[in-house]
């Protein structure tokens, strides 16, 4: 077993302003990294604010990140932290917001770096101190040391590091209770995804497993109500936001399989959200595993509590309908960006590409 999280995570309501002393600590001057509005809606950008404001840290903001941040964003954004002269960036909001925070700390902190020199890793110095505070039960990027951009050719690539751990990250459920009801279904199926893709991922463990396992028993009744348009308490919000922290804590030790790295075509050319995306292929992930190791889909069901049916079940309920439609000779071109890729090779079960092709076939051909 090899695991290895160094980041400080505070948990809990009002976690930030209980914690506001800690800011401090990484130095004079902040960038503070969001999107146009969680971090607004959520409360989470007045709390930062007001703890930065309270220990007397100058600070600025760079709003411009988008759902599947684009490198060139995440360039602007390390320009304007390093052009403030910021000691550390704090990155606010869903994934989104804290996968492009890590990025503009390494911008930050190499002015002149390009995107080839980014994802090459050919980073003169570290990256500047990252703090992270999410709004939304999803990505578990909070705990991570990956970041998934999108590049200037409009693919996602993840790029993963040690220095792009946190230094420290805040977990308030309460900035959750904003979300619409299709972000929170996309992100907490997204959970789903990270937890069920790392079980049954080639590098996993009893450590992983666990976390794996946890995830999902914590977010199976919440997520369900939520798809059932059920208004969630406070007690639903926080179960998903741990769990979302728990996913993260799964996937830092694996990484993903298949569902995620395909998932990313269709969030780039048909623009379906990120977790909608990778658990529109967790059925398929279930069926094979089920085929090729039975016995290892029977520990997991029965460790899960849950029948394959019933989390067939919650995956249809939250996942919007299939109107996406490809031809024989597209699902032919996108192939080759599978082969001999990170998230399909560590699938437990071999997939071949001929087998993601039947998967895609039978998802997007019309009959």
């Amino acid at each position: 077993m090899k695991h290895y999280m160094p980041v400080r995570v505070f948990s809990g309501e009002g976690a930030v302003m209980n914690n506001a002393g800690l800011f401090a600590a990484f130095g004079e001057r902040c960038a503070l990294i969001t999107g146009k509005s969680s971090a607004v809606k959520s409360g989470a950008l007045a709390d930062v604010a007001a703890a930065l404001e309270q220990s007397g840290v100058p600070f600025c903001v760079f709003d411009g990140i988008g759902p599947n941040p684009s490198v060139e964003s995440c360039i602007a954004a390390g320009r304007t932290a390093h052009d403030f002269g910021a000691a550390f960036v704090v990155g606010i909001g869903g994934g989104s917001a804290l996968d492009a925070a890590k990025a503009a700390a390494v911008f930050a902190a190499n002015p002149g770096l390009d995107e080839e020199g980014f994802y090459q890793k050919r980073w003169d110095a570290p990256p500047l101190p990252i703090l992270l505070i999410g709004t939304t039960a999803g990505t578990g990027s909070e705990v991570t040391k990956v970041s998934v951009l999108t590049d200037s050719r409009g693919r996602k690539h993840s790029i993963h590091d040690d220095r792009l751990f946190a230094a420290a990250a805040f977990g308030d459920a309460r900035y959750t209770a904003v979300l619409p009801r299709p972000v929170a279904l996309s992100t907490g199926i997204d959970v789903l995804a990270h937890c069920a893709e790392s079980y049954f991922n080639r590098n996993a463990d009893e450590i992983s497993r666990a976390f794996a396992v946890r995830g999902i028993r914590l977010l199976a009744a919440p997520l369900l109500r939520c798809a059932r348009g059920e208004t969630l308490t406070s007690e639903d919000r926080a179960a998903l936001y741990d769990a979302s922290l728990l996913g993260g804590l799964a996937i830092c030790g694996t990484g993903t399989c298949f569902p995620h790295n395909v998932g990313y075509y269709l969030t780039e050319n048909y623009g379906v959200p990120h977790g909608f995306a990778s658990a529109r292929f967790l059925p398929a992930l279930l069926e094979l595993v089920e085929r090729k190791d039975p016995a290892c889909a029977a520990r997991f069901f029965a460790e899960l509590g849950l029948s394959r049916e019933k989390l067939t079940e919650l995956l249809t309920l939250c996942l919007p309908e299939n109107e996406i439609s490809m031809t024989e000779a597209e699902i032919d071109a996108a192939l080759p960006r599978w082969e001999n890729n990170n998230s399909v090779r560590n699938t437990c079960c071999a997939v071949s590409l001929a087998e993601l092709r039947e998967i895609l076939r039978r998802e997007f051909i019309q009959h």
